[in-house]
Protein backbone atom coordinates (compact mmCIF):
# COMPACT_ATOMS: atom_id res chain seq x y z
CA UNK A 1 0.00 0.00 0.00
CA UNK A 2 1.37 3.38 -0.90
CA UNK A 3 1.26 5.97 2.01
CA UNK A 4 0.93 9.43 1.45
CA UNK A 5 3.83 11.63 1.47
CA UNK A 6 2.54 13.54 4.50
CA UNK A 7 1.43 10.76 6.75
CA UNK A 8 4.43 9.16 5.88
CA UNK A 9 6.85 11.97 7.02
CA UNK A 10 5.02 12.02 10.66
CA UNK A 11 7.58 11.54 13.72
CA UNK A 12 5.17 9.18 16.16
CA UNK A 13 5.07 10.00 18.96
CA UNK A 14 6.95 7.64 21.16
CA UNK A 15 5.77 6.38 24.24
CA UNK A 16 8.26 4.73 27.11
CA UNK A 17 8.53 1.60 27.99
CA UNK A 18 6.45 -0.24 30.81
CA UNK A 19 7.93 0.58 34.11
CA UNK A 20 8.03 -3.46 34.86
CA UNK A 21 9.94 -4.00 31.41
CA UNK A 22 12.79 -1.06 32.36
CA UNK A 23 13.26 -2.97 35.83
CA UNK A 24 13.27 -6.39 34.01
CA UNK A 25 16.38 -5.03 31.72
CA UNK A 26 18.10 -2.92 34.42
CA UNK A 27 17.66 -5.14 37.32
CA UNK A 28 16.33 -2.94 39.32
CA UNK A 29 13.42 -2.56 41.42
CA UNK A 30 10.99 -0.30 43.01
CA UNK A 31 11.54 2.85 40.31
CA UNK A 32 9.59 5.88 40.44
CA UNK A 33 8.60 7.35 37.18
CA UNK A 34 8.15 10.97 37.00
CA UNK A 35 7.67 11.01 33.37
CA UNK A 36 4.24 11.51 32.00
CA UNK A 37 2.81 14.37 34.28
CA UNK A 38 0.28 11.82 36.20
CA UNK A 39 -0.93 12.60 39.64
CA UNK A 40 1.28 11.07 42.23
CA UNK A 41 -1.89 10.27 44.45
CA UNK A 42 -3.40 8.15 42.25
CA UNK A 43 -6.99 8.18 41.26
CA UNK A 44 -9.45 10.29 43.32
CA UNK A 45 -10.92 7.20 45.63
CA UNK A 46 -14.36 8.25 44.97
CA UNK A 47 -13.76 7.62 41.13
CA UNK A 48 -12.61 4.14 42.01
CA UNK A 49 -15.94 3.33 44.20
CA UNK A 50 -17.66 4.58 41.17
CA UNK A 51 -17.04 1.78 38.85
CA UNK A 52 -17.23 -1.17 40.69
CA UNK A 53 -20.99 -1.35 40.32
CA UNK A 54 -20.64 -0.19 36.60
CA UNK A 55 -18.39 -3.48 36.00
CA UNK A 56 -21.30 -5.46 35.08
CA UNK A 57 -22.43 -3.77 32.71
CA UNK A 58 -20.13 -3.80 30.37
CA UNK A 59 -21.11 -6.00 27.84
CA UNK A 60 -23.46 -2.70 27.11
CA UNK A 61 -22.04 0.22 24.83
CA UNK A 62 -21.34 3.32 26.82
CA UNK A 63 -23.83 6.42 26.57
CA UNK A 64 -22.85 8.18 23.22
CA UNK A 65 -23.73 11.37 24.64
CA UNK A 66 -21.84 11.22 28.21
CA UNK A 67 -25.64 12.56 29.58
CA UNK A 68 -24.84 12.32 33.26
CA UNK A 69 -20.74 14.16 33.20
CA UNK A 70 -22.46 16.60 30.79
CA UNK A 71 -24.63 17.66 33.01
CA UNK A 72 -22.53 17.12 36.13
CA UNK A 73 -20.14 19.92 34.21
CA UNK A 74 -22.81 21.82 33.16
CA UNK A 75 -23.24 22.82 36.68
CA UNK A 76 -20.07 23.11 37.60
CA UNK A 77 -18.87 25.79 35.10
CA UNK A 78 -22.39 27.20 34.38
CA UNK A 79 -22.48 26.39 30.92
CA UNK A 80 -24.79 24.81 28.71
CA UNK A 81 -24.61 20.74 28.02
CA UNK A 82 -24.95 21.23 24.08
CA UNK A 83 -21.46 23.35 24.96
CA UNK A 84 -19.64 20.69 26.25
CA UNK A 85 -18.04 18.11 23.76
CA UNK A 86 -16.48 14.29 25.83
CA UNK A 87 -13.80 12.64 24.22
CA UNK A 88 -11.64 10.36 24.73
CA UNK A 89 -8.49 12.58 26.38
CA UNK A 90 -8.16 15.89 25.33
CA UNK A 91 -5.84 14.51 22.37
CA UNK A 92 -8.94 13.30 20.61
CA UNK A 93 -10.92 16.81 21.18
CA UNK A 94 -7.54 17.72 18.99
CA UNK A 95 -7.60 15.50 16.61
CA UNK A 96 -11.09 16.03 15.60
CA UNK A 97 -10.87 19.65 15.86
CA UNK A 98 -7.85 19.37 13.01
CA UNK A 99 -10.23 16.97 11.23
CA UNK A 100 -13.32 19.34 11.35
CA UNK A 101 -11.91 22.80 10.73
CA UNK A 102 -8.65 22.21 8.43
CA UNK A 103 -8.60 21.75 4.47
CA UNK A 104 -5.41 20.39 2.65
CA UNK A 105 -3.08 23.10 2.65
CA UNK A 106 -4.91 25.19 5.31
CA UNK A 107 -2.36 26.66 8.35
CA UNK A 108 -1.88 26.21 11.70
CA UNK A 109 -0.28 28.15 14.31
CA UNK A 110 1.42 26.59 17.22
CA UNK A 111 4.61 27.21 19.42
CA UNK A 112 7.70 25.25 20.16
CA UNK A 113 8.18 23.60 22.17
CA UNK A 114 5.06 22.96 22.94
CA UNK A 115 2.75 19.57 23.15
CA UNK A 116 3.81 17.65 20.12
CA UNK A 117 0.02 16.32 19.35
CA UNK A 118 -0.89 20.02 17.81
CA UNK A 119 1.94 19.32 14.62
CA UNK A 120 1.00 15.69 14.99
CA UNK A 121 -2.27 16.04 13.83
CA UNK A 122 -2.22 18.85 11.61
CA UNK A 123 0.18 16.79 9.67
CA UNK A 124 -2.10 13.99 9.79
CA UNK A 125 -5.11 16.21 7.94
CA UNK A 126 -1.97 17.37 5.70
CA UNK A 127 -2.89 20.70 6.77
CA UNK A 128 0.55 23.25 7.06
CA UNK A 129 2.15 23.86 10.55
CA UNK A 130 3.34 27.09 11.15
CA UNK A 131 5.78 26.89 14.30
CA UNK A 132 6.60 29.69 16.68
CA UNK A 133 9.50 29.79 18.96
CA UNK A 134 8.78 30.45 22.63
CA UNK A 135 9.83 33.23 24.43
CA UNK A 136 10.51 33.29 27.98
CA UNK A 137 9.52 29.56 27.78
CA UNK A 138 6.08 30.89 27.17
CA UNK A 139 3.92 31.19 23.55
CA UNK A 140 5.41 34.23 21.78
CA UNK A 141 1.61 35.71 20.55
CA UNK A 142 2.69 38.76 19.31
CA UNK A 143 4.72 36.86 16.89
CA UNK A 144 1.49 34.52 16.23
CA UNK A 145 -0.77 37.04 15.74
CA UNK A 146 1.89 38.51 13.17
CA UNK A 147 1.83 35.25 11.34
CA UNK A 148 -2.24 34.72 10.99
CA UNK A 149 -3.28 34.66 7.38
CA UNK A 150 -5.92 34.30 4.76
CA UNK A 151 -5.61 30.14 5.17
CA UNK A 152 -4.77 30.44 9.32
CA UNK A 153 -7.96 28.17 10.63
CA UNK A 154 -6.78 27.50 14.05
CA UNK A 155 -4.32 28.38 16.76
CA UNK A 156 -2.77 25.82 19.38
CA UNK A 157 -1.92 27.50 22.48
CA UNK A 158 -0.90 25.41 26.01
CA UNK A 159 -1.65 27.21 29.25
CA UNK A 160 0.16 26.11 31.23
CA UNK A 161 2.73 25.19 28.42
CA UNK A 162 3.86 21.53 27.84
CA UNK A 163 6.85 20.92 28.35
CA UNK A 164 7.79 24.18 29.91
CA UNK A 165 5.02 24.84 32.51
CA UNK A 166 5.02 28.88 31.96
CA UNK A 167 1.82 30.79 31.24
CA UNK A 168 0.52 33.58 29.52
CA UNK A 169 -0.75 35.75 31.47
CA UNK A 170 -4.53 37.56 31.54
CA UNK A 171 -2.82 41.00 29.94
CA UNK A 172 -0.93 38.80 27.04
CA UNK A 173 -4.21 36.99 26.30
CA UNK A 174 -6.13 40.00 26.36
CA UNK A 175 -4.14 41.72 23.72
CA UNK A 176 -3.28 38.54 21.16
CA UNK A 177 -7.43 37.69 21.34
CA UNK A 178 -8.01 41.41 19.93
CA UNK A 179 -5.80 40.69 16.95
CA UNK A 180 -7.30 37.39 16.45
CA UNK A 181 -10.20 37.61 13.26
CA UNK A 182 -13.81 35.67 13.19
CA UNK A 183 -13.13 32.57 11.58
CA UNK A 184 -9.58 31.70 12.93
CA UNK A 185 -10.29 28.84 16.07
CA UNK A 186 -8.25 29.30 19.29
CA UNK A 187 -7.60 26.24 20.54
CA UNK A 188 -6.88 26.86 24.69
CA UNK A 189 -5.17 23.52 26.24
CA UNK A 190 -5.77 23.74 29.47
CA UNK A 191 -4.59 20.05 30.50
CA UNK A 192 -2.65 21.79 33.81
CA UNK A 193 -5.20 24.43 34.60
CA UNK A 194 -6.25 22.72 38.15
CA UNK A 195 -2.43 23.21 39.48
CA UNK A 196 -2.37 27.30 38.67
CA UNK A 197 -1.26 29.65 41.40
CA UNK A 198 -0.54 32.74 39.55
CA UNK A 199 -3.37 35.19 40.09
CA UNK A 200 -1.94 36.24 36.44
CA UNK A 201 -3.37 33.44 34.77
CA UNK A 202 -5.25 34.23 31.71
CA UNK A 203 -9.60 33.55 32.20
CA UNK A 204 -10.17 31.57 28.86
CA UNK A 205 -13.71 31.37 29.96
CA UNK A 206 -13.97 35.02 29.47
CA UNK A 207 -13.29 34.59 25.67
CA UNK A 208 -15.82 31.96 25.59
CA UNK A 209 -18.54 33.70 27.01
CA UNK A 210 -17.74 36.58 25.00
CA UNK A 211 -18.72 34.33 22.04
CA UNK A 212 -15.17 34.22 20.48
CA UNK A 213 -14.33 31.44 18.01
CA UNK A 214 -12.21 29.52 20.82
CA UNK A 215 -12.46 25.84 22.14
CA UNK A 216 -11.06 25.00 25.58
CA UNK A 217 -9.75 21.90 26.42
CA UNK A 218 -9.61 20.23 29.55
CA UNK A 219 -8.85 16.96 30.88
CA UNK A 220 -9.32 14.36 33.88
CA UNK A 221 -6.53 12.82 33.36
CA UNK A 222 -4.18 14.93 35.39
CA UNK A 223 -5.44 16.57 38.73
CA UNK A 224 -8.07 13.62 38.57
CA UNK A 225 -5.75 11.26 38.17
CA UNK A 226 -7.94 9.38 35.64
CA UNK A 227 -5.06 9.42 32.53
CA UNK A 228 -5.45 5.38 32.19
CA UNK A 229 -9.13 5.53 31.58
CA UNK A 230 -8.75 8.34 28.41
CA UNK A 231 -11.09 10.97 29.44
CA UNK A 232 -11.49 14.61 28.81
CA UNK A 233 -13.69 17.97 27.34
CA UNK A 234 -13.97 20.70 25.45
CA UNK A 235 -16.38 23.71 26.12
CA UNK A 236 -17.45 26.15 23.16
CA UNK A 237 -20.33 27.34 21.51
CA UNK A 238 -22.91 25.03 19.77
CA UNK A 239 -21.96 26.71 16.15
CA UNK A 240 -18.18 24.98 17.24
CA UNK A 241 -19.22 21.66 18.72
CA UNK A 242 -22.05 21.26 15.79
CA UNK A 243 -19.15 20.25 13.37
CA UNK A 244 -17.17 18.46 15.74
CA UNK A 245 -20.05 16.63 16.72
CA UNK A 246 -20.51 15.49 12.74
CA UNK A 247 -16.54 13.85 12.88
CA UNK A 248 -16.68 12.57 16.26
CA UNK A 249 -16.73 9.08 16.33
CA UNK A 250 -20.15 7.00 18.33
CA UNK A 251 -19.49 5.67 21.35
CA UNK A 252 -16.06 7.53 22.01
CA UNK A 253 -15.81 7.58 26.24
CA UNK A 254 -16.16 4.40 27.66
CA UNK A 255 -18.33 3.96 30.13
CA UNK A 256 -16.12 3.40 33.23
CA UNK A 257 -14.50 6.98 32.51
CA UNK A 258 -17.79 8.67 31.92
CA UNK A 259 -18.89 7.35 35.46
CA UNK A 260 -15.23 7.74 36.83
CA UNK A 261 -14.77 11.73 36.17
CA UNK A 262 -18.35 12.44 37.47
CA UNK A 263 -17.40 10.96 40.77
CA UNK A 264 -13.91 13.13 40.67
CA UNK A 265 -15.73 15.89 40.24
CA UNK A 266 -17.19 15.91 43.43
CA UNK A 267 -14.07 14.29 45.15
CA UNK A 268 -12.97 18.10 47.11
CA UNK A 269 -10.85 16.37 49.09
CA UNK A 270 -8.81 14.73 46.39
CA UNK A 271 -8.55 17.98 44.82
CA UNK A 272 -7.15 20.21 47.44
CA UNK A 273 -4.85 17.47 48.40
CA UNK A 274 -3.15 16.79 44.91
CA UNK A 275 -2.86 20.63 44.41
CA UNK A 276 -1.00 21.39 48.15
CA UNK A 277 1.08 18.05 47.66
CA UNK A 278 2.04 19.45 43.96
CA UNK A 279 2.75 23.32 45.47
CA UNK A 280 5.08 21.49 48.73
CA UNK A 281 6.72 19.47 46.38
CA UNK A 282 7.54 22.18 43.86
CA UNK A 283 9.20 24.43 46.69
CA UNK A 284 10.89 21.25 47.52
CA UNK A 285 12.83 20.53 44.30
CA UNK A 286 13.05 24.47 43.61
CA UNK A 287 14.92 24.60 46.16
CA UNK A 288 17.16 21.34 46.01
CA UNK A 289 17.97 21.93 42.05
CA UNK A 290 18.91 25.35 42.97
CA UNK A 291 21.27 23.50 45.38
CA UNK A 292 22.71 21.33 42.74
CA UNK A 293 23.31 23.93 40.47
CA UNK A 294 20.55 23.29 38.14
CA UNK A 295 18.76 26.04 36.30
CA UNK A 296 14.76 25.76 35.84
CA UNK A 297 11.88 27.28 34.67
CA UNK A 298 9.23 28.62 37.35
CA UNK A 299 6.34 26.15 36.26
CA UNK A 300 2.58 26.55 36.63
CA UNK A 301 2.07 22.79 36.33
CA UNK A 302 2.67 19.49 38.13
CA UNK A 303 5.73 19.46 36.41
CA UNK A 304 9.65 21.15 35.95
CA UNK A 305 11.45 22.26 32.71
CA UNK A 306 14.98 22.14 33.31
CA UNK A 307 16.86 23.04 29.90
CA UNK A 308 20.42 21.79 29.35
CA UNK A 309 23.06 21.77 27.17
CA UNK A 310 23.43 19.56 23.84
CA UNK A 311 23.54 15.78 24.81
CA UNK A 312 23.42 16.51 28.81
CA UNK A 313 19.51 15.14 28.35
CA UNK A 314 20.31 12.00 27.13
CA UNK A 315 23.28 11.11 29.24
CA UNK A 316 21.53 12.43 32.43
CA UNK A 317 18.21 10.38 31.40
CA UNK A 318 20.47 7.40 31.21
CA UNK A 319 22.43 8.01 34.34
CA UNK A 320 18.70 8.55 36.54
CA UNK A 321 17.83 5.45 34.69
CA UNK A 322 20.08 3.41 36.13
CA UNK A 323 18.89 4.38 39.61
CA UNK A 324 15.51 3.96 39.32
CA UNK A 325 14.38 7.42 38.56
CA UNK A 326 12.53 7.47 35.11
CA UNK A 327 11.98 11.34 33.70
CA UNK A 328 11.43 12.65 30.31
CA UNK A 329 14.42 13.75 28.25
CA UNK A 330 13.44 16.38 25.13
CA UNK A 331 16.71 17.09 23.39
CA UNK A 332 18.31 19.73 24.98
CA UNK A 333 16.33 19.95 28.75
CA UNK A 334 14.61 17.39 31.00
CA UNK A 335 11.19 17.42 32.50
CA UNK A 336 10.74 15.94 35.87
CA UNK A 337 6.99 15.12 37.17
CA UNK A 338 6.66 16.89 40.56
CA UNK A 339 5.79 13.26 42.53
CA UNK A 340 5.26 12.67 46.15
CA UNK A 341 7.94 13.35 48.80
CA UNK A 342 9.74 10.28 49.10
CA UNK A 343 9.71 10.37 45.18
CA UNK A 344 11.03 13.79 44.88
CA UNK A 345 14.31 12.72 47.72
CA UNK A 346 14.56 10.14 45.26
CA UNK A 347 15.38 12.18 42.54
CA UNK A 348 17.40 14.68 44.26
CA UNK A 349 19.31 11.96 45.60
CA UNK A 350 19.68 10.43 41.85
CA UNK A 351 20.76 13.61 40.56
CA UNK A 352 23.45 14.37 43.25
CA UNK A 353 24.91 11.07 42.27
CA UNK A 354 24.72 11.67 38.13
CA UNK A 355 26.11 15.25 38.96
CA UNK A 356 29.22 13.49 40.74
CA UNK A 357 30.06 10.96 38.27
Amino acid sequence: MNVPEHIKSIKPYIPGKPVEELERELGITGSVKLASNENPLGPSPQALKALRPGLKDLNRYPDGSCFYLKNALSGKLRVSPDELLVGNGSNELIEIAARTFLNPGEEAIMAHPSFVVYSMVVQAVNGKGIVVPLKEWRHDLDAMASGITARTKIIFIANPNNPTGAINTKAEMDAFMKKVPEGVLVVVDEAYYEYVVSPDYADSMKYFRDGRDILILRTFSKIYGLAGLRIGYGIAKPSILTGMNRVRQPFNVNSPAQKAAVAALNDEKHFSRSVTTNEEGKKYLYRELGRIGFRYVPTEANFIYIPLENGEASRLYNALLKEGVIIRPMGRAIRVTIGLPEENKRLVEALKKAVRS
